[in-house]
């Protein structure tokens, strides 16, 4: 079963790569590494997960935040690789989470984004991960995804 089509089975698919906000590139590659910027959880061009986690928003929504985000960073892939096949696997999240003050479960919000690639990517999803807290982002995003993936020799 492809990624797209496990993706389908969950009731969604790969959107349209997000532009950029700013003058960078969405994915750097050096040599059989990819640097993927922050992935926000847009949809259509739209941040659909605003504030903070904890206070605006509930760990549920938080969790969808990330895993739309990560629906982002596996756009980002398809469209640089043309595909899933050189892929060898997601090194490391960094997962940053816009946060009330005095929460403190952002990793159960980045679970969104790892079970998304643990059910899509099976054994290329296996990676390390960093959670960080922010009491603001950039377009006010309550999840931002920073991820790094090797590619097959």
């Amino acid at each position: 079963m492809s990624v797209q089509e496990r993706l389908a089975a969950r009731g969604l698919s790969l959107p349209t790569p997000p532009q950029p906000l700013g003058s960078y590139t969405a994915v750097s590659q050096a040599g059989d590494l990819l640097f993927i910027s922050g992935q926000l959880p847009l949809v259509d061009g739209k941040i659909v997960y605003q504030g903070a986690v904890g206070s605006d928003l509930t760990l549920e929504q938080g969790k969808h935040a990330s895993e739309l985000a990560a629906l982002n960073v596996l756009a980002q892939i398809d469209k640089h690789l043309g595909g899933f096949e050189r892929l060898d696997h997601i090194v490391r999240i960094e997962g940053h989470v816009t946060s009330a003050a005095g929460w403190f479960n952002q990793p159960a919000v980045l679970d969104g984004a790892s079970d998304l690639f643990a059910d899509v990517l099976q054994e290329k999803a296996g990676h390390a991960r960093a959670a960080y807290s922010h009491i603001q982002q950039p377009g006010n995003a309550a999840v931002i995804l920073v991820v790094i993936a090797q590619l097959k020799p």
